[in-house]
């Protein structure tokens, strides 16, 4: 019993002189030398800027409408007895053509009572001025009968003109819009009988903004005034056509020469050739069709450009000096696109603007810069 005991106070002996030895030596061990973290100014993406000559590109849009379209109207009274088989909605017509035919008979009529009265009054005329000659007659009466005469000369030009009214026919090759009078059909002068439109051209309105003007060299009413179109910007139309994306060539070749009241813009007008491909292979461009349009811009020089994601607001850029410190500046934008912002006072060939974003920038921020080559 006493042997227990001493060997349980012998473990504990060890025990405890174990603890009391390893609080010792944790005493005499060095705390580890304390170092304060260094700051390191940000990291940013600088690049530096150089001048460009630069042509943009104006977007617009409009619809397509026909350069002439007629409303046909009767301008003699009758029965239409004949009409063409392209007398239809969507019928193609050559120049010339007869669309249609009102009933002649009481025209025809007409031209040959007044030619009859021409042989009258001519063979009238022509005794009175051989009277007259043998002074058989007075002044009077010969021009009594002179004016009779060309009394009915004049009819006869209008009986032949009413004759040939009753043939419906256009000065233009075109398309028939709308069909408003048929076969059988009684008229009178005025009445409607349908809409129709040439296919030699076809012209879209497109809206302009005063900004737009400032990149575009479009014809003056000067450069119109001998034949109505000049020589302005290509213009690139396109629209969804059977699912798929199409183009079309055009032509600006006049504005309106007005500033529209209400929206504040300019309708510059584009013209398209043979817009249904008569005399081409190309693609049909129907009236009606909703465009959008890429305008040609004229050339500007001394422009910088810079990417859209750099401007802070809409013309603010943060510039870096050569202490590598943060200068913000505005910056006159003269325009922007989805990518790049393009600037033209402001700033200068040679210097440098940052390209990561920062949180809160500061003038005279501390950066670290890092050059990236421009696209």
């Amino acid at each position: 019993m006493q042997r227990k005991v001493k060997r349980v106070l012998l473990i504990g002996a060890i025990l405890a002189g174990a603890v009391v030895l390893s609080v010792g030596m944790s005493g005499l061990r060095k705390p580890p030398a304390k170092s304060e973290a260094e700051q390191l100014d940000p990291l940013v993406e600088v690049l530096e800027l150089r001048t460009m000559d630069a042509s943009f590109t104006i977007n617009s849009q409009g619809t397509v409408r026909p350069r002439t379209e007629t409303v046909l109207s009767s301008e003699v009274s009758g029965a239409i007895v004949e009409i063409s088989p392209k007398w239809i909605a969507g019928g193609v017509f050559e120049k010339g053509e007869v669309l249609m035919r009102i009933d002649p008979t009481n025209y025809v009529v007409a031209v040959d009572q007044a030619k009859a009265l021409v042989k009258q009054r001519q063979i009238e005329f022509d005794g009175a001025e051989k009277l007259l000659g043998l002074g058989y007659r007075a002044e009077s009466e010969h021009a009594s009968a002179a004016a009779a005469l060309a009394s009915a000369q004049a009819e006869l030009v209008r009986a032949n003109r009413n004759l040939e009214r009753t043939y419906i026919q256009l000065p233009y090759a075109g398309l028939i819009r709308s069909k408003e009078a048929d076969l059988a059909q009684f008229v009178n002068p005025g009445s409607r009988l349908g809409v129709v439109f040439a296919t030699d051209y076809a012209e879209v309105r497109l809206p302009l903004t005063d900004q737009d003007l400032g990149f575009l060299s479009l014809p003056g009413a000067v450069d119109i005034r001998e034949s109505g179109v000049g020589e302005g910007p290509l213009a690139i139309l396109k629209a969804v056509q059977k699912g798929k994306l199409t183009e079309w060539q055009a032509r600006v070749v006049r504005t309106e020469g007005v500033v529209d009241e209400k929206s504040r813009v300019t309708y510059a007008v584009a013209m398209i050739e043979d817009p249904y491909q008569l005399n081409g292979d190309g693609h049909v461009l129907p009236m009606g069709t909703f465009v959008s349009a890429e305008i040609q811009g004229s050339t500007t020089g001394e422009v910088i450009r810079v990417p859209r994601s750099a401007l802070r607001g809409s013309s603010q850029l943060l510039f870096v000096d050569s202490d590598e410190r943060i200068r913000i500046r505005d910056v006159n934008v003269i325009r922007s696109d989805s990518k790049f912002a393009y600037v033209q006072g402001g700033a200068e060939t040679g210097e440098r603007i940052c390209l990561t974003a920062l949180g809160s920038p500061v003038n005279g921020m501390k950066v670290r810069t890092l050059t990236v080559v421009g696209e």
